[in-house]
C-alpha cells in the first residue's frame, strides 16, 4: 500500500492471483507439513474419496493466498494481527484462485476486512475477516 492512500469502509484489497495450483507444491507441502492425508498426493485415493481426479491443496495453504494479498498491500506480514476462516470448498492442482477483500471497520489504526478466495469460476472456497494494522 502505498503510505498516504486513503483507505475507508468499502475499500477494495486489490486481489492476489494464483492462476493455476501446482500438484507438486501441494506434495511437497504435505511433505513439509507432515500431512499424512493422502489426498494431497496419492490420485487413487482422491479418487476413491469421490474428490475427483487431482490432488486438493491444503486448507492452509489456501489461506495462505489470503495473508499474500493482505501482506501485498499493507506492506509487511506483521501488519497481520487476526484472521479467521471457514473453509468451504476444495482447491485442487489446476485450479485457478482469486484472493479478495474489502475493508469492512477502521478503528484504533487497524482495518477489519472480509476476504475470501474464489475459483475462477466464481466458487467461493474460503471466507472470513482479518484485522490488519495500518501504516
Amino acid at each position: 500500500m502505498t503510505i498516504g492512500t486513503t483507505i475507508a469502509i468499502g475499500t477494495e484489497i486489490p486481489r492476489f492471483q494464483v492462476k493455476a495450483v501446482s500438484g507438486e507444491h501441494i506434495r511437497q507441502m504435505a511433505l513439509i507439513l507432515r500431512d499424512p492425508n493422502p489426498i494431497h498426493f496419492d490420485l487413487d485415493a482422491v479418487a476413491a474419496a469421490g474428490l475427483g481426479d487431482r490432488e486438493i491443496n491444503q486448507g492452509g495453504v489456501t489461506m495462505a493466498y489470503i495473508v499474500d494479498m493482505l501482506t501485498a498491500w499493507v506492506g509487511s506480514g506483521a501488519a497481520l494481527s487476526g484472521i479467521k476462516c471457514r473453509f468451504r470448498g476444495n482447491v485442487r492442482a489446476g485450479d485457478e484462485v482469486i484472493a479478495g477483500g474489502v475493508v469492512t471497520d477502521i478503528s484504533g489504526g487497524a482495518a477489519v476486512c472480509d476476504v475470501w478466495a474464489d475459483l475462477a469460476d466464481g466458487t467461493r472456497v474460503l471466507d472470513g475477516a482479518a484485522t490488519v494494522a495500518l501504516p
